[in-house]
């Protein structure tokens, strides 16, 4: 895999991961404010997630690189 190949495909399994682990831990608030929409998550702690979501992409990128490289599967 080139680089530019990499790259892509870490940041396709980056998002991928991210938009499955954003409703985590995610609840609203019992008294929402006025104004606002009554869904939002009162502490969606984001930073959590972002960390999260890096670490699985990281091993989920080293295991399909892994496959990728070994010709398991030959898209050639």
């Amino acid at each position: 895999m080139d680089i530019v190949s990499t790259i892509v495909v870490y940041i396709l399994l980056w998002w991928w991961v991210f938009l499955m682990v954003l409703p985590f831990g995610s609840a609203p608030p019992e008294i929402p404010e006025k104004g606002h929409a009554t869904s939002a998550p009162a502490n969606p702690a984001m930073l959590k997630k972002i960390i999260a979501t890096t670490i699985i992409s990281a091993i989920l990128f080293i295991i399909v690189k892994l496959v990728i490289e070994s010709e398991i599967f030959a898209f050639r």
